[in-house]
């Protein structure tokens, strides 16, 4: 029989579960809101009516709606309040023990019919279930951060969980405007499982400070598009939060080391550094609660000491390379007002590199970003040569030619012979040691990578590698040259992966580990990931977008170099590209592109 719920229980009204009362009553829905004290009571309704209150300042909500909204609210202290309603959902701190009391009591207040849900992220429904007489009663709601606006809700089954019940929550789920996705008790679900992995990652970087926070969080927003770097998310979610979710899911999910909580995570939970609700975690805020950074007053948590030396003055810039990444590099100079010397093996390339940026260049001014002016000036700033050593008066190289070690450091060889002392030698792999190149030269301390991500005109992202024999002075130079180019540049350490790959990697790699163990299905961890992280693509879709195979090379690099066994490629992964299934490249994938 499908149950209609026409009144919910929620009991615990902090953010989460004052969120979860407003998604109900806006839906038309008799909410009952539980706390344990009348001041916990009245900090939620605070927190509602404010809610509230700002969507109608923006327009989002009618102040009649808003209060029908809050007239469907029964605010009650404890929980005999929820004896009529037809589903309680708890959302109290992720302890165990305090959702088992609750749930036994739960059990012993409500009608026999009613369906218990928890919003836990991460501790096993299983374990809170048996605290009842009703487990196949007993279910997983878990709703995102803020609950209102996320539109998607992990719904988790146990294996005594009624079909029916599963069913008439999904209904439910679709009632409220939500995505839902159905999945079995496992640590972490589909969401904080693969979030989880890359967010203790990234503060591994930053205790080993391989790289500062600020560059951390800009990498990854810039570099993949996310809408909030890992450091910064991570002061969002509170670290005492974080640290407890990861401790949950490395004891449950088989102590896999990727889920092993980084120590510096707990020593900021000790100190009380948790993020913004006590006003300092990774960054410092203006107040506890408020969402506004403001300068430390103290080195801060992974930064790097200042750069001593200055930056060397850049005025002619040579580009070695005629591929995709070398053109886009050359009009990004270009037209950021440096004299460019485009060095290419023969005429012929030559002239293709220099229609090739002239097309593009064209395509700007077509979109009106671009000045015909500007393009010509940008074009005559370029000289096109076949030989390296017109490359003896610049003060800066930068070498795009194909990913290969021998091939680089035979350059790089020749580029040590050619070019005057002082000029800055800069490689843009994504993947090859830069210390190796370096080490092809006499002047090492002049070798950096400059890491631009294609398409170069248009993406603001560029990793500057540093390697053990980088002087400071050169670090800077790179800095500077990348502040003129309108760019972001984040210095980080020479370690395979640098910043983004080395994050972005691993967790595509855990999604397809979570596919292969058919925990779930590509386009509900793609979905959930989305909704609930707000990426803006799924790991498949990505996947097939990148690359399987490409995919494939970076990850057995990652594992080969930090020999972590979490970083091991997934099985189905390499099998996927031995059978040719490279992604759109071949109109087969994760997904079967042949037809689109």
């Amino acid at each position: 029989m499908t149950r209609e719920f026409a009144s919910v229980g929620v009991v615990g009204l902090g953010t989460m579960g004052a969120g979860i009362v407003e998604v109900f009553a806006r839906n038309g829905i008799d909410v009952v809101a539980v706390e344990v004290t009348e001041a916990a009571l009245e900090r939620g309704r605070a927190t509602l009516i404010g809610s509230t209150d700002r969507a109608v300042a923006k327009g989002k909500l009618a102040a009649a709606d808003r209060d029908a909204l809050l007239a469907r609210v029964d605010w009650q202290v404890g929980l005999a309040a929820l004896h009529a309603v037809d589903l309680v959902i708890e959302a109290i701190p992720e302890q165990l023990d305090l959702k088992q009391r609750i749930f036994a009591e739960l059990d012993r207040v409500c009608k026999p019919e009613t369906v218990l849900a928890t919003n836990t992220s991460s501790l096993s429904v299983t374990e809170i279930s048996v605290a009842t007489t009703r487990p196949n009663q007993v279910i997983g709601i878990h709703f995102f951060n803020p609950a209102p606006v996320m539109k998607l809700v992990e719904i988790v089954r146990t294996v005594v969980t009624s079909a029916e019940v599963v069913a008439d929550v999904e209904r439910l789920c679709a009632r409220l405007g939500k995505v839902d996705v159905t999945i079995s008790d496992r640590a972490g679900f589909i969401a904080n499982a693969l979030l989880f992995g890359y967010l203790n990652h990234a503060v591994s970087l930053v205790e080993a400070r391989y790289a500062s926070r600020e560059d951390i969080d800009a990498a990854m927003k810039l570099g993949c598009g996310l809408p909030m770097g890992p450091l910064a998310l991570m002061d969002l979610i509170g670290l005492d939060t974080a640290y407890e979710i990861l401790d949950t899911m490395y004891r449950r999910g088989g102590r896999d080391r990727r889920h092993a909580p980084v120590p510096l995570i707990k020593q900021m939970v000790t100190a009380g550094l948790l993020g913004r609700k006590s006003g300092r975690g990774f960054y410092t805020y203006e107040r506890p609660g408020s969402p506004v950074v403001v300068p430390d007053d103290q080195t801060p948590v992974g930064a790097e000491s200042t750069l001593e030396a200055g930056a060397r003055g850049i005025a002619k810039v040579g580009v070695v390379g005629s591929g995709t990444m070398a053109t886009g590099i050359i009009e990004v100079f270009a037209k950021a007002g440096y004299e460019v010397v485009s060095v290419t093996r023969g005429a012929e390339k030559s002239g293709k590199l220099f229609e090739a940026v002239k097309t593009s260049l064209n395509k700007g001014v077509v979109r009106g970003k671009l000045g015909e002016a500007d393009r010509d000036a940008a074009l005559g700033r370029v000289t096109w040569s076949a030989t390296l050593e017109h490359l003896a008066d610049v003060d800066l190289v930068v070498e795009a030619v194909i990913e290969e070690l021998s091939v680089k450091k035979a350059l790089f060889a020749s580029l040590d012979e050619i070019c005057k002392p002082g000029v800055v030698l800069a490689t843009t792999t994504s993947s090859l040691p830069v210390i190796d190149v370096a080490m092809a030269t006499q002047r090492p301390a002049d070798v950096v990578g400059l890491h631009f991500f294609n398409p170069a005109p248009v993406m603001s992202l560029v990793e500057i590698v540093r390697t053990i024999r980088t002087s400071a002075e050169t670090t800077a130079t790179a800095k500077a040259v990348c502040g003129e180019l309108g760019k972001t540049g984040v210095v980080c350490g020479d370690r395979s992966g640098f910043i983004v790959n080395a994050l972005l990697f691993p967790y595509l790699n855990d999604a397809v580990k979570m596919l292969e163990a058919s925990y779930s299905t590509a386009d509900d961890i793609d979905h959930a990931m989305k909704l609930g992280c707000g990426y803006p693509m799924g790991p498949f879709e990505l996947l097939d977008v990148v690359g399987l195979d490409v995919s494939l090379a970076i990850q057995r690099e990652l594992y080969l170099e930090l020999r972590e066994p979490g970083f091991s490629p997934a099985p189905l992964l390499e099998h996927l590209v031995t059978a040719g299934y490279l992604g759109r490249k071949t109109g087969r994938g994760f997904r079967d592109h042949t037809r689109r």
